[in-house]
C-alpha cells in the first residue's frame, strides 16, 4: 500500500493505492496524477497530448470505419484501438470478453478478483477505478468544477451540467419512437416507455400493488401505509398526508368552493438569470426559485 497525491483542479487529495506485484498488466499511468481534464465528458489524462488526442472524438467527423462492424471513429488511433476487440489481443481468460486496451482489460479483471486498489483516505471507501474515486472525493471536498454559464449553478460531474443546460435551452434529444413525445433526459424517456409497455417495476410489499414510477410508489406508501403527516393546516394545526388533502381541508375554514392562492415573487426584480431564460423554461424556473404561495 502506498499513497499518491492528486490534483483535481480546485483541490488536492491523497489516494491509497494497493501495490500488486502480480498484476503486470496495470496501466503505467494508474499511479500518476491526471491533471488534464476534458470539459465535455469529465475524463482526465496524464498529459496534455493525451487530452488533445481525446478531444478529437468530440470535435472531429468520424471518417475512419471498422471493416468488421462498420463502427466509425474520429482518428486512426481510436480505430486501431478498436480493432483489438476483433483480434482478441486483450482477452479476459476468465470470461472470454475482449477489450480495446490493456488498461480496460486490467480494470475488467477486477470484476472477477474483487480488487479495489483505490481507497478514499477520508472515509475508507474503495474503488476499482481512479476516476470513480475522483468523483467520490468531491463529496468530501465540496468541489463542483462545472459551472452553468446561464444561472451559475455548479456541478460535480460534466454530465450533470449537460443535463441541467437543457433546462435553459429547451433541448429535448430523447424521442419516443411510439408516440413522438420528446424528453431532455434518457431516464425520463425510459420511464415514459412504461406507459406503452405496462412495465411496473415498483411493487409494494404490503399490498402487492405495482407502480411504473418511483414517485408514485413513494406517494402510495406515504398515503396508504404510513402515519406520517407532513402537511399542517395553519388555521387549526391539523396534519395531513398530502397537499391535496390539506387544500380540501382549508376550504372548511374559508367556506369557499375554491382555495384562494396568493402568488408572491421574491428576489425576481434583481435576478440576473431572467434575461437569459428560454421562454418555455421561464415558468418552471419561477416556481423553483422565486415563487411563494400563500393558501387562504
Amino acid at each position: 500500500m502506498y499513497v499518491v497525491q492528486y490534483c483535481t483542479g480546485e483541490s488536492t487529495f491523497e489516494v491509497k493505492i494497493e501495490a500488486d506485484s502480480n498484476d503486470i498488466t496495470e496501466h503505467p499511468h494508474d499511479d500518476k496524477p491526471r491533471p488534464h481534464l476534458c470539459t465535455v465528458c469529465d475524463k482526465r489524462f496524464p498529459t496534455k497530448r493525451n487530452l488533445n488526442r481525446h478531444k478529437q472524438i468530440h470535435t472531429t467527423d468520424k471518417l475512419y470505419s471498422c471493416s468488421h462492424c462498420e463502427e466509425r471513429f474520429a482518428t486512426q488511433y481510436y480505430l486501431k484501438s478498436h480493432m483489438n476487440l476483433h483480434s482478441s489481443k486483450y482477452k479476459c481468460t476468465e470470461c472470454g470478453k475482449c477489450f480495446s486496451s490493456n488498461q480496460t482489460l486490467t480494470t475488467h479483471r477486477r470484476s472477477h478478483s474483487g480488487q479495489k486498489p483505490f481507497e478514499c483516505t477520508v472515509c475508507g471507501k474503495r474503488f476499482t477505478q481512479l476516476c470513480n474515486l475522483v468523483l467520490h472525493s468531491r463529496m468530501h471536498s465540496g468541489e463542483k468544477p462545472f459551472e452553468c454559464t446561464v444561472c451559475g449553478k455548479r456541478f460535480r460531474q460534466s454530465n450533470e451540467l449537460v443535463r441541467h443546460s437543457r433546462m435553459h435551452t429547451g433541448q429535448k434529444l430523447h424521442k419516443c419512437q411510439l408516440c413522438d413525445k420528446t424528453f431532455s433526459r434518457s431516464t425520463d424517456l425510459n420511464t415514459h416507455m412504461r406507459v406503452h409497455t405496462g412495465y411496473k417495476p415498483y411493487k409494494c410489499s404490503l399490498c402487492d400493488k405495482s407502480f411504473s414510477q418511483s414517485s408514485n410508489f413513494q406517494k402510495h406508501k406515504r398515503r396508504v401505509h404510513s402515519n406520517r403527516r407532513p402537511y399542517d393546516c395553519h388555521y387549526c394545526g391539523k396534519l395531513f398526508k398530502s397537499s391535496h388533502d390539506l387544500k380540501c381541508h382549508v376550504r372548511t375554514h374559508t367556506d369557499v368552493s375554491c382555495t384562494h392562492v396568493h402568488i408572491i415573487l421574491f428576489n425576481w426584480k434583481h435576478c440576473e438569470t431572467k434575461g437569459r431564460l428560454h421562454q418555455q423554461n421561464l415558468i418552471p424556473y419561477l416556481v423553483k426559485s422565486h415563487l411563494y404561495l400563500i393558501v387562504t
